[in-house]
């Protein structure tokens, strides 16, 4: 399952309904107190409750109501739900989808009570008729009482399956009357499917940034304790064959002892009965820790060593992931990355949390408030909010960006005498990997790693025209260097924007690939040692979708490329991009890059930024 939409009302300073839409990254940007915090805050509340709490100090001030709701919509939901060892159903079957075909949970709490429980619903189009629309609510005996007095024929029916009765009950009538209903799923059947469901539920885990500093600091501890409990997800199947053998083996002692007690107290052991008194915490089982060779408590150590752990953790996480398509389904969210790291290791764990968002199964919500950071990460993954704006949420438009540094300010950095301008993060990745390899034996070109005198901004591709057309870079007095790719379309998609760049006044440039993309340029060979996949690939091929069909391929269980939904084959194609630039591109060497660009376009380039520092 993935978290497809966050809803929250009356909950801290969200007092209408704010709607968030979740993507696999997502990055909450806005001033302090916007309520991005309170966001991550309300995702834990409603998965765990464990490391935040809900209590009466989060209703908002203004409000008349005492009840805080917090929704979740998940998208990618499992075919069949199991609700015992002989009942199967789905949640279509139930009609348990909203309007788009999503499973829409709602908790809300009563803000009123020392200690607010959650009363949870599923938003659906159920049926409304009077006589069919608390059919999941109903008892094996209220149903089979239902059947009889709207006299449906019951002889095709099991009677011991409560779903089956419904699904005869739903069929014999002429008109569901489908509207958008709450199911309470505390009770009977709607209990059964919710706890069925909260097997698929994705995992939480909530990295917060302002706590205090002990060798408990659950900043260094929760990557260990959250690895621990993501095996023990993964190893649910095996550790419930385990259980089922303990227990098999000590009812049949507990048996065997209670036959032996009839024989001499016969009251006494009708009286008695085997129960075992809790499931097992596997999870507390295991303990790891971080400790270093002179013994210094981690809380001895910097904040900034601290986080550097949690990004080496998120790092890690990321490559087993990739390799392990049937890890458990997880949210991670991360409060505030930049805090106390240098701005390199700020990058890096960005690209780090990115590369996560990419693997099986992951997403990532991260916030900040810091503009810098939104240049790293992709337009639709910008959520800015803005808490004196009518319209709270922005997202997904063209003025993202410019409303980011509107709002939070932009202070540039003084050094910096050249801007490259390229559309995205993975462009970033591949012009530092080619330069420092390039730069190892020639030092006259730019070390675009170090030198505080280059800036790369990814302006993201449909944010292009704005940037050039309004020129929001001139008040910086720098020279630009624009590179765009000049993929498939007859006239290129930017071919207009390089000659308004070439058009100014000033020392600026800009050029499009000759190749479709910046891709095109790699080697087959450093593809192959990097993906364990061979492509063959001409100067105007695709070549991520290319890789990401053959990544596909080499899964043995996964099913027939052609049956691969268009939005998977998107996302495929985004992880094979980033893997591109992030991993084979690191494969490169001047002799593959040479085969590949005789023409030294790619040095060139490189050349340009060179050509435009001064000392």
């Amino acid at each position: 399952m993935q978290l497809k939409t966050l809803k929250i009302k009356n909950f801290r300073s969200f007092l209408e309904e704010t709607v968030v839409p979740i993507s696999d990254f997502t990055a909450l940007i806005g001033k302090n107190e916007a309520g991005k915090s309170s966001l991550l805050e309300a995702l834990e509340i409603f998965f765990n409750s464990s490391l935040v709490k809900i209590d009466e100090y989060d209703r908002p001030a203004t409000s008349d109501s005492a009840n805080a709701e917090i929704t979740c919509v998940f998208s990618d939901l499992p075919e069949r739900l199991s609700l015992d060892d002989t009942s199967e159903t789905s949640l279509s079957q139930e009609y348990l989808l909203n309007e788009d075909g999503d499973l829409e949970v709602k908790k809300v709490f009563n803000l009123a009570t020392k200690s607010p429980k959650a009363s949870t619903y599923v938003i659906a189009k159920h049926p409304s008729a009077a006589s069919v629309t608390d059919l999941l609510l109903l008892k094996n005996t209220e149903l089979k009482l239902r059947l009889a007095s709207l006299q449906v024929d019951s002889d095709d029916v099991d009677l011991r399956n409560n779903s089956k009765i419904r699904q005869a009950i739903w069929q014999s009538q002429t008109e569901l009357l489908l509207q958008r209903k709450e199911i309470p799923v505390e009770k009977e059947d709607a209990k059964a499917i919710w706890i069925s469901l909260s097997k698929y539920m994705p995992m939480y885990a909530l990295f917060q940034s302002d706590r205090k500093s002990t060798h408990e600091d659950r900043e260094v501890q929760d990557p260990m304790d959250f690895a621990i409990a993501e095996a023990v997800k993964e190893m649910e199947g095996q550790l419930e064959t385990v259980k089922a053998a303990v227990e098999r083996k000590v009812l049949e002692l507990a048996t065997k002892t209670l036959e032996k007690l009839k024989e001499m107290d016969p009251a006494l052991a009708d009286d008695l009965t085997p129960r075992f008194k809790s499931e097992p915490k596997w999870q507390s089982l295991f303990k790891l820790s971080l400790d270093d060779h002179d013994q210094i408590p981690i809380d001895k150590r910097g904040s900034g060593t601290r986080r550097l752990i949690l990004l080496n953790f998120f790092r890690a996480d990321a490559e087993r992931r990739m390799l392990n398509a049937k890890a458990p389904a997880v949210i991670f969210a991360v409060e505030e990355p930049e805090t106390a790291q240098h701005p390199n290791n700020q990058r890096l764990l960005v690209e780090a949390l990115l590369n996560l968002s990419e693997a099986p199964n992951s997403q990532v919500i991260v916030t900040t408030h810091v503009p810098a950071l939104a240049g790293l990460v992709p337009l639709e993954s910008l959520r800015f909010l803005d808490r004196a704006a009518s319209n709270r949420i922005a997202f997904g438009a063209d003025t993202t960006y410019q409303q980011i540094a509107d709002t939070l300010g932009l202070l540039p950095d003084k050094r910096v005498q050249v801007v490259v301008c390229v559309e995205g993060p993975t462009d970033i990745l591949f012009l530092k990997a080619i330069g420092r390899i390039l730069r190892t034996d020639d030092a006259s070109l730019p070390d675009l790693d170090g030198d505080p005198r280059i800036a790369i901004i990814p302006l993201g591709g449909s944010t292009l025209k704005d940037w050039v057309g309004q020129n929001y870079l001139k008040s910086l007095g720098v020279s630009e260097v624009h590179l765009y790719d000049r993929d498939t379309e007859n006239p290129p998609k930017y071919q207009e924007t390089c000659r308004q760049v070439n058009a100014r006044s000033g020392n600026h440039f800009a050029v499009l690939t000759i190749k479709r993309e910046i891709e095109n340029y790699l080697h087959s060979d450093a593809i192959f040692e990097s993906l364990g996949v061979r492509v063959t690939f001409g100067d105007t091929d695709d070549v991520p979708l290319l890789v990401a069909e053959q990544l596909h391929i080499s899964d043995a269980s996964a099913k027939a490329w052609n049956l691969v939904s268009s939005e998977d084959v998107k996302k495929k194609s985004s992880r094979a991009k980033r893997r591109l630039n992030q991993e084979s591109v690191n494969k490169m060497s001047r002799t593959r890059l040479e085969q590949r660009d005789p023409s030294k376009e790619v040095e060139s380039w490189l050349r340009k930024i060179a050509d435009r520092l001064t000392n």
